[in-house]
């Protein structure tokens, strides 16, 4: 089961997949045509934004390895949560080089 919230005029305007967050909200079947609609038109409107934090991750990424190049920085003066989370992508790229997938001499600047 679904919850969903409507406006006046019947349009879903929120959905929870798992929460009742108030008395105002319908509990409908996960199948739900019109649910299944927002979700979809969710997921379409927010892929921008998901598309914008990819290549925003990336381009932090980029700055930290030039800071730690040019001594600016340490990286170890970073704190470790972000030193494991810098390391594992740093060989996730790396593994995804040698596999031929990603081409990185596509350099965001």
């Amino acid at each position: 089961m679904a919850y969903i919230l409507k406006d006046p005029q019947g349009n879903i305007v929120a959905a929870s997949a798992s929460q009742k967050l108030d008395d105002n909200w319908i509990e409908v079947a996960a199948d739900d045509k019109q649910y299944l609609a927002y979700l979809e038109q969710a997921i379409t409107e927010g892929d921008s934004f998901r598309q914008s934090d990819i290549h925003l991750a990336r381009v932090l990424e980029d700055l930290i390895t030039l800071l730690v190049e040019r001594n600016t920085i340490r990286f170890t003066d970073l704190p470790e949560a972000a030193q494991k989370r810098l390391n594992l992508r740093q060989s996730m790229r790396k593994n995804t080089r040698l596999s031929g997938i990603l081409d990185e001499s596509e350099r965001i600047y």
